[in-house]
C-alpha cells in the first residue's frame, strides 16, 4: 500500500470525514459536495493525481481490488463515511467493516450485491419478482451450448463482473459461443470464468432514473436518456419523456430494489423500454455516468443529492430548470500533457452552456476527459448544442 505523504495521522480529531474509494470525473464532483458541507475528504484509487485528489485534503494511492490493503487504509483513516465510488474495491472487505461498526455508503450489501450480476440479476428477478430480460449464469463454454436456447439467438453475453460494456458481445450464432466466452472470462474482473447470458431485448430507448433514498423518503429525478457505445455513454439527456403508466412503473420497480439493497444514498437504475413495458437492466448504488447532465439541467446535481442523502440530510424537493444534455469528450492518444483549446468557440455554441474537464493525468488509447453540458428550450436543441460543443472543443495529447 502506497499511501500519500498528505495522509496525516491526527485523523482523531472532530471533524467529519469521509473516505472516497474511487477518484475519478463523478468522486471529484462528490468531494466538492462533500466539502462545501464541511466533510474532510479523504480521496483514494490505484494511480495518483486522479481528479478527486485535486481537490480533497488528503489522498491514498493503494490497490483498491487487494482487502488487506483496503483494511489497512479504512483503520489508518478510521472515516465516518466510506464512499465508494467505482466497482473495482474488495466489497467483501467492505461488507466485514460494515460489521465493524464503520458506515458503507449507501450500504456495503448494496456495494456487493450490484458489483456481481449474478447477485443483482437473482435478487431483481427472483427474489423481487422483478420484470427482466431471460438470462442464465454459465461457468463453461459447454454449459453456454447446454443452456443457449434458454434464451436464442441473437443474445449479449456479460463477465458477471465488469462495467462500462467491457468483455460484452452479442451472439448471433452457436460459432459465436466460444469467442464471446473467452472474451468475457478475459475482459471480466477477478479472474473470475463465469458468465450472465441474456435474451436480446428489442427495446425502443434505454433510460436511467436517479432514484434517492435519504431520510425524508424516496425522491426521483426526471428519467434520462442516453445514447451508448460498447457499453460506453457518449450522450445523455433530460427529461426522456414516458407515457405516465410507464414512468410510474420504473418508479415502482427503482423503489422495490432500491428499497431492498437498503441506505441512503443515490442510485442509477437503469431500464430498457419497450413500447408500453419497462424491463429493469442495471443498477449502480452511486452517481451514474448519464447523470452529469444533471449538473446544467436541475438545482441539485446528482452529486449533491448523494451528498445530501449519504449525511442523513433531507432532499425536499428537487427541482427541474429545463431540457438539458450531456455530450462526453473522448480523447485519443498517448501522453501525460494535454491541452484543450477553443473553449470559448464550444462555449458559443450554447447561450447556457458549461465545459468540465476532469483533470486526468494521462491518456492511453481513448478516455472519458470532459463533459459538455447545455440547456435550451428542447432536448433536441440542447442535445444538438452539447455535440457541438464537443466538435469545437480541441485536444492535444504529448
Amino acid at each position: 500500500m502506497t499511501v500519500s505523504s498528505e495522509v496525516i495521522n491526527d485523523y482523531g480529531g472532530k471533524s467529519t470525514t469521509a473516505l472516497l474509494l474511487g477518484s475519478g470525473e463523478l468522486g471529484k464532483e462528490v468531494a466538492i459536495e462533500l466539502l462545501r458541507l464541511g466533510i474532510t475528504v479523504v480521496a483514494c484509487d490505484r494511480y495518483d493525481n486522479a481528479p478527486a485528489m485535486q481537490v480533497a485534503q488528503k489522498k491514498a494511492v493503494i490497490n483498491m481490488r487487494d482487502p488487506k490493503a483496503l483494511r489497512e487504509l479504512v483503520l489508518k483513516v478510521r472515516p465516518d463515511y466510506i464512499i465508494p465510488e467505482i466497482e473495482a474495491i474488495a466489497t467483501d472487505q467492505l461488507v466485514q467493516l460494515e460489521k465493524e461498526g464503520f458506515h458503507v455508503v449507501p450500504s456495503a450489501n448494496a456495494a456487493n450485491v450490484t458489483m456481481n450480476r449474478e447477485a443483482i440479476r437473482t435478487l431483481a428477478a427472483e427474489t423481487l419478482q422483478l420484470p427482466t430480460s431471460p438470462y442464465f449464469f454459465a461457468s463453461s463454454i459447454d454449459e453456454v451450448r447446454a443452456n443457449i436456447q434458454k434464451v436464442g439467438f441473437p443474445c449479449v453475453m456479460k463477465p458477471i463482473m465488469s462495467s462500462s460494456g467491457k468483455g460484452q458481445s452479442v451472439l448471433k450464432s452457436e460459432d459465436d459461443i466460444e469467442r464471446c466466452f473467452n472474451y468475457a472470462c478475459e475482459h471480466g474482473r477477478g479472474g473470475m470464468t463465469r458468465v450472465i447470458v441474456e435474451s436480446f431485448v428489442h427495446f425502443d430507448r434505454e433510460i436511467t432514473l436517479l432514484t434517492v433514498s435519504a431520510s425524508d423518503g424516496i425522491h426521483f429525478c426526471k428519467p434520462i436518456g442516453h445514447h451508448q457505445v460498447n457499453g460506453d455513454y457518449h450522450e445523455s439527456w433530460q427529461p426522456e419523456e414516458l407515457p405516465s403508466d410507464v414512468l410510474l412503473e420504473c418508479k415502482r420497480i427503482a423503489s422495490t430494489v432500491v428499497s431492498s439493497l437498503g441506505g441512503y444514498g443515490i442510485f442509477g437504475v437503469e431500464f430498457f423500454i419497450c413500447g408500453d413495458k419497462a424491463i429493469f437492466s442495471e443498477l449502480s448504488p452511486r452517481p451514474h455516468d448519464t447523470g452529469m447532465v444533471t449538473m446544467i439541467s436541475q438545482d441539485l446535481s446528482e452529486f449533491a443529492l448523494h451528498v445530501r442523502a449519504l449525511l442523513g440530510l433531507p432532499i425536499g424537493e428537487i427541482t427541474f430548470i429545463g431540457p438539458s444534455a450531456s455530450a462526453a469528450v473522448l480523447v485519443k492518444g498517448k501522453g501525460s500533457h494535454i491541452a484543450y483549446s477553443n473553449i470559448d468557440g464550444a462555449l458559443r455554441q450554447a447561450p447556457c452552456s458549461q465545459v468540465r474537464i476532469f483533470g486526468k493525468p494521462e491518456v492511453d488509447g481513448e478516455r472519458r476527459m470532459g463533459v459538455c453540458l447545455a440547456r435550451a428550450s428542447t432536448v433536441s436543441e440542447a442535445l444538438d448544442q452539447a455535440k457541438r460543443m464537443r466538435e469545437a472543443l480541441k485536444e492535444e495529447v504529448k
